[in-house]
């Protein structure tokens, strides 16, 4: 007898015998045996999971002249002619050389003929995905409706290409993937029946490049066997499959904990000298992290897929990255190996992204950071005792307002902290009232009119922090307004309509006079606090208010200006008074208003 590869060798022969599809087989042998067969059948799936063995088993099954729990004999005369491929009940059509409307023209004159021998006629079309769309539709009238006689057994890889109205016209049973564990049972019960030696280690190998098709197992297979002969381990299959040792991955592992740049190189050294794909080196990388990944978040191996050695060496190697290390490990790993795919110097792409990784600075959480923080500032700051100037309350020492936070590392021990000297611009003073003339010079507030209150409630102020007067302020409102206009003219417009109410720790406060003015300068505050930190020369916030009292105003210089067309004297003066923003404050604050 000639020699037949594993894959036709020890092909299945009855449903029990195909691996991982038993909600497949369980479905089918029903159908049998209550009588509820249908006329059309479409397999999808992977390649090398039993479609097309699964099709063959059904059709012997249906013919079979003395079946056994619904499963063929295989002894029978019918059974042995679907086995050698020479039935004259079933027909085997390929989809891709058979795929023009002509091939379904004969097919549908041919279905008219019943069987000659046994109770169906089985057409199997594999790779249906192929057709045109012309033979789909010449298809679709007896598919719907074919004799009695006929059972269609459609097989696809590709199901998305198969039309929805052939779909519907069929039952469709999805094949899955199979399992690591079900190929290496497999294999494991072929070598025992051929007297072959190979271990688990070199199981899992062969098992793991099949990647869910048994198919491609038994083709590895043979080819194992062909080099190793009848005793094989897993260090010959690496060697003849060229595949990348784990250990490889975890003295990457090692040179990232150690931060070894150059240990890197050399390994991707040693990596091109082995003639390793540099691809499935990366793929084999993200699929190390992974594993690290899933032991480090559940505390167990179960998920992983490799020998229980390394599933050992990964419990230990878990605890030495976070889980955000691991999640950014992957994504640079993932797009180094994207990125190898069009690069002109591969070698060079690998080598930048593994030095990236080994470079790669530990993750902190924001929690964490700010939970250091605190602690620092509990370690390193100081509040004042003592009183800030004569004249002021012992409240100024325990405000927040006048905290120190030294940028200079704690001192420790007992050091006696001296009381701070105060400039004219930390001084949040209380609006001055109106004298009877409120058009007579405003005069400066004393210590004793100082707002202890708004002290109190003040934020803490950084050493760094350049803190804006309400002098300057107003000395470079001007400028501010002209830098926003040449930069964008409509909001320098709408913000030369508004006035400067007044300034506390760096907020300027605007006054708009209706909507309008208001909406449009917040949806630009952004760029107006970008504008006034350059002109301010330090960080200002802008905050943006309707002021009832600017109109009012407004309508006042307006009936001045029409009654009086050249102001002079006391109209100047009044015109000056209203644009100070320390008058603003007080008409708003106070709701105050001007005794003419």
């Amino acid at each position: 007898m000639s020699y037949l590869v594993t894959a036709r060798k020890w092909r299945p022969m009855i449903f029990d015998d195909i691996i991982g599809q038993s909600h497949i087989s369980t479905t089918l042998r029903n159908a049998i045996a209550t009588n509820r067969l249908s006329h059309a059948y479409i397999f999808s799936g992977p390649r090398g999971v039993g479609k097309t063995t699964a099709a063959r088993i059904l059709a012997k099954a249906i013919n079979c002249t003395s079946p056994k729990d619904q499963n063929p004999d295989n002894t029978c005369d019918l059974c042995r002619e679907i086995t050698e491929g020479r039935s004259v009940n079933v027909f085997e059509i390929d989809g891709a050389s058979n795929r023009g409307v002509d091939e379904i023209r004969n097919l549908r004159e041919a279905v008219r003929y019943g069987p000659a021998k046994g109770k169906y006629k089985v057409y199997i079309i594999d790779e249906v995905h192929m057709l045109t769309k012309e033979a789909f539709n010449a298809l679709l009238k007896t598919l719907e409706e074919p004799p009695s006689y006929v059972v269609f057994i459609f097989a696809t890889t590709e199901i998305h290409k198969v039309p929805l109205t052939i779909l519907s016209r069929c039952q469709r049973f999805d094949f899955r993937r199979i399992s690591i564990e079900e190929i290496i049972g497999r294999l494991r019960h072929i070598a025992r029946e051929e007297k072959i030696t190979i271990d688990d280690d070199a199981l899992l190998i062969v098992a793991k490049r099949a990647d869910g098709s048994m198919r491609d197992a038994q083709s590895i297979f043979d080819q194992v066997v062909s080099f190793c002969g009848d005793a094989i381990v897993a260090k010959q299959i690496l060697s003849m499959l060229n595949i990348v040792d784990e250990e490889m991955f975890f003295r990457v592992s090692s040179l990232m904990k150690a931060r070894d740049v150059k240990g890197g190189l050399l390994l991707v050294e040693e990596i091109v000298n082995g003639g390793f794909d540099l691809k499935e080196f990366l793929a084999g990388l993200t699929e190390h992290f992974r594993n690290l990944l899933v032991v480090r978040s559940t505390g167990a191996t179960n998920l992983i897929e490799t020998s229980e050695f390394y599933k050992q060496r990964y419990q230990e190697s878990a605890d030495a990255f976070s889980e955000t290390d691991l999640l950014r490990l992957i994504k640079l790993a993932g797009e180094t190996e994207s990125a190898l795919r069009w690069s002109p110097q591969p070698r060079l792409r690998l080598e930048v992204g593994l030095m990236q990784m080994i470079k790669l600075d530990g993750s902190v959480e924001i929690s964490q950071l700010l939970r250091q923080l605190e602690e620092l500032k509990k370690k390193g700051g100081s509040e004042y005792s003592g009183a800030a100037s004569k004249g002021l309350n012992s409240q100024f020492a325990t405000s927040p307002a006048f905290r120190h936070d030294s940028s200079e590392a704690p001192v420790r021990g007992s050091v006696k902290a001296s009381p701070p000297s105060l400039r004219a611009d930390q001084v949040v003073t209380r609006p001055i009232p109106l004298s009877p003339d409120p058009f007579t010079a405003v005069r400066s507030p004393s210590l004793q009119e100082v707002d202890l209150q708004a002290i109190s409630a003040r934020a803490p102020l950084q050493p760094a922090e350049t803190i804006l007067s309400a002098g300057e302020a107003a000395g470079k409102w001007s400028v501010f307004l002209d830098t926003v206009r040449k930069e964008r003219i409509a909001v320098g417009t709408m913000l030369s309509e508004a006035n400067l109410l007044d300034v506390r720790n760096n907020m300027l406060r605007i006054g708009c006079p209706d909507d309008f003015h208001l909406d449009g300068l917040r949806r630009n505050r952004n760029f107006l606090q970008d504008i006034a930190a350059k002109v301010y020369g330090a960080r200002v916030q802008l905050e943006t208010i309707i002021d009832r009292h600017l109109s009012n105003a407004a309508g006042a210089d307006q009936q001045s200006s029409s009654s009086s067309p050249s102001p002079s004297g006391e109209g100047r003066l009044k015109s000056d008074v209203y644009s100070s923003p320390v008058v603003r404050a007080i008409i708003r604050e106070f709701d105050a208003k001007v005794i003419e």
